[in-house]
């Protein structure tokens, strides 16, 4: 397995290390043409899918005009078609980067949303995914972060536009983060971590009580304070159980 990793990440490794050398050459290739036919052309691009040439087309602008009336806008193109390209990278740099200079702009809010948005897209890993490979065990650190991102958006901007799609990714970013306690939860269970698991299911309880790992926590809260001898809290844990679950 260790073998097949580190297969993976060297592929990995040298699909981006073409990528780079081919975009770097082919941005030098762009024609110094005038600011509005250059954005012509990148609209034209990301339209069609070509969100590598668009970038390549909205560097060039943003390294030749950084100060032009396309300024701020190419900034926003250019998050829009790193994100695309799965570089998050520098689709987070680029949004960081437009909120420090342009915090006051009408578009923070597009910003902090495609900010979500790559992160939330980075948790999905390609290779794991290809293979069909469950990952509700696996880091969710980036799945934290897209929730903490939409969180800000709504505190700060309730009535953007993206507001209702922000909402709805956070439900779908709160059953990935319950899962993956869950699991973890389920690990102890595994190694007689008794405790442990029971501090853990107890913290999905808490933390995701609107989620389908309801159940199966209060279950191991169950079980587990059973195991440590605890009758009292393992006799509430049934008891919220079966008031909440009476057919289980």
């Amino acid at each position: 397995m260790a073998k097949q990793r580190s297969v993976w990440l060297s592929l990995t490794l040298a699909l981006a290390l073409a990528a780079t050398g081919c975009s770097s050459t082919k941005k030098d290739q762009v024609a110094d043409e005038p600011p509005e036919v250059l954005y012509q052309d990148a609209q034209e691009r990301l339209q069609a899918g070509n969100f590598i040439r668009a970038a390549e087309l909205l560097e060039a602008m943003d390294s030749r005009y950084p100060f032009g009336a396309y300024s701020n806008q190419v900034q926003l193109d250019l998050i829009y078609a790193y994100y695309k390209q799965d570089d998050s990278a520098r689709a987070l740099a680029n949004v960081d980067r437009f909120i420090r200079l342009n915090p006051n702009h009408p578009s923070v809010d597009y910003a902090q949303y495609m900010r979500g948005l790559t992160n939330m897209a980075t948790d999905h890993n390609f290779f794991q995914e290809l293979l069909n490979v469950d990952r509700a065990d696996r880091d969710p650190a980036y799945a934290r972060q897209a929730f903490a991102d939409f969180r800000q958006l709504l505190r700060q901007y309730p009535d953007s536009v993206y507001a209702a799609d922000a909402r709805a990714r956070m439900t779908a970013l709160k059953n990935r983060l319950a899962r993956y306690d869950l699991s973890v939860a389920q690990f102890y269970m595994k190694r007689g971590a008794w405790l442990a698991a029971a501090n853990r299911a107890k913290f999905v309880v808490q933390s995701y009580p609107d989620t389908d790992t309801l159940q199966p926590a209060l279950q191991i809260m169950t079980q587990a304070y059973d195991k440590l001898g605890l009758s009292e809290m393992a006799n509430h844990a049934e008891a919220v159980l079966k008031a909440n679950f009476p057919a289980g």
